[in-house]
């Protein structure tokens, strides 16, 4: 089909594939074989649709039209798409081996793209499955004249939410909230020839945000230089396709334990950077406690944090990753480490620093499948000197729209909390400006209620309270803390 696919249609297209699948692999495994075919499809049809241009301006040069620089990425002989399609026995060896084959031919920009799902496994996918899969994409041409960039980074973002939404459990790993993300972006401005570090970047949605803020604002994006790190295999996969998808080149994305094995070093020593965004994941117990003791990059400038709870080794990682000059992040975290008793020793090294520029309380139901609430805690190295020795709180706790078990931010809400921080100035019953002095004075929590007064901690509304009782349930240490702090804001 030669036509250009509209955005609805170009979503319901490529969401088929995935409901092909349902009942022959769990939902959450849907995106380490959709994903790879997907891109398998779209660089394939690129590689056609170049093919074809340089064939048009050479006047049928054959030799021409399959100059590499004719072409983003090479499709070796028997590799592509359309070759796979011609085959009826072993379909999966026969995806393996292209998808390997493509990874070879361009090292330096697709090793390891593809994954490592079991595409040979026809217990999993038969033959008649994976025939079906195909023959499914192959309805549409995926070149860059029907499915422009923006438009097809759209539908993988779409389905991205969409596999959130139908994995439930698993979504967390690769899915932080849009609405979110869009806040933290605006509150991080990143600007032309930066550099953006998301340590734990999961699909690469921060990263790939900044680089889309600047393109809305007509701004130069591609100077833009974006770095992250991620644990799992398929999801830093995803995360570097996502980036192809919108037609971003310049980044790069490692697979990797931040922690353990940080990838980013310059002279042996952490990469610094001027804008980071992480949503790190909290309350890590399986992590090496002894080695960041000793940390060979001096990591553990304000301790070691306990072993049941790795946030702060993530947040001393992010400090020492921050350029000197102009760093700034924004990390989206659940309230504990705000207040926790087992870390208020670091935290009040944290907040002599005088980086710690806000705190946002954000409201429930922002993280996948829990209903947690949020914070936003954000941080400069070189804040401005009418910001130095202070800390606004915000309490956004009511600034959310609640849909069945997900909420998220509307456009106002996002206006009313970015406007607030920009001000930095006290507000009645939504956000406050704090001495660091005050801070420390208040046993160095940095919970927003010790702060800014709201109707949610009336002690009419006793639901709020046992809703954060739960929330923080789960976590001895946890439910301590915040007890602690929501009886003080009765007395108040």
């Amino acid at each position: 089909m030669s036509k250009e696919l509209d955005q609805k249609s170009l979503e319901k297209y490529l969401w088929g594939a995935a409901t092909a699948l349902r009942g022959t692999i769990d939902a959450g495994d849907y995106k380490q074989y959709i994903f790879p075919l997907l891109f398998f499809k779209r660089i394939s049809d690129v590689y056609d649709e170049e093919f074809e241009n340089a064939l048009a301006e050479s006047d049928g040069d054959l030799e021409y039209a399959a100059f590499a620089e004719n072409h983003h990425f090479q499709i070796p002989e028997g590799a592509h798409w359309k070759d796979v399609r011609e085959t009826t026995v072993n379909v999966g060896l026969s995806l393996q081996n292209a998808m390997r084959a493509i990874e070879k031919a361009n090292p330096d920009t697709l090793e390891g793209i593809f994954g490592d799902a079991s595409w040979t496994n026809k217990d999993r996918l038969s033959d008649a499955m994976l025939t079906n899969l195909i023959e499914h994409f192959s309805q549409h041409k995926l070149n860059l004249s029907n499915v422009p960039d923006d438009k097809l980074g759209n539908a993988y973002e779409y389905l991205i939410k969409e596999f959130a939404d139908d994995s439930g459990h698993t979504a967390a790993e690769f899915y932080t909230n849009r609405t979110v993300v869009k806040l933290m972006t605006l509150i991080m401005d990143p600007q032309p020839g930066e550099s953006v570090y998301d340590p734990t970047c999961g699909s690469g949605g921060l990263l790939l945000n900044c680089a889309l803020h600047l393109k809305e604002e007509g701004k130069e994006y591609r100077t833009l230089k974006l770095y992250g790190q991620e644990i799992n295999l398929i999801t830093s996969a995803i995360a570097r396709m996502n980036m192809f998808m919108h037609g971003i080149e310049e980044f790069d994305i490692v697979r990797g334990n931040t922690l353990s094995n940080p990838a980013f070093l310059e002279n042996d020593q952490l990469k610094k950077f001027n804008v980071i965004l992480a949503n790190p994941p909290y309350s890590i117990k399986a992590w090496d406690r002894k080695a960041f003791e000793n940390d060979p990059f001096g990591r553990n400038v304000w301790g070691t944090p306990p072993q049941n709870c790795a946030d702060y080794a993530f947040e001393q990682h992010i400090h020492k990753s921050m350029d000197e000059k102009n760093g700034r992040c924004v990390q989206l975290w659940p309230h504990g480490i705000l207040f926790r008793d087992s870390e208020r020793e670091m935290r009040r090294l944290m907040i002599e620093t005088d980086t710690v520029d806000c705190v946002i309380a954000l409201g429930k139901n922002l993280f996948y499948n829990s209903s947690m609430e949020s914070a936003l805690l954000i941080r400069r190295t070189n804040k401005s000197s009418e910001r130095k020795g202070k800390i606004l709180f915000i309490n956004a706790f009511n600034e959310v729209k609640e849909e069945k078990s997900i909420a998220y931010l509307l456009d106002e809400h996002i206006t009313k909390i970015f406007e607030a921080y920009q001000g930095y100035r006290d507000i009645e019953d939504f956000c406050r400006v704090v001495s660091v002095k005050d801070v420390v004075e208040k046993d160095c929590s940095l919970l927003v209620a010790n702060y800014v007064k709201s109707s949610r901690f009336k002690s009419s509304n006793i639901l709020n309270v046992r809703d954060s009782y739960n929330a923080w349930e789960e976590s001895s240490e946890d439910v301590q803390g915040a007890l602690k702090s929501l009886i003080g804001a009765f007395d108040r």
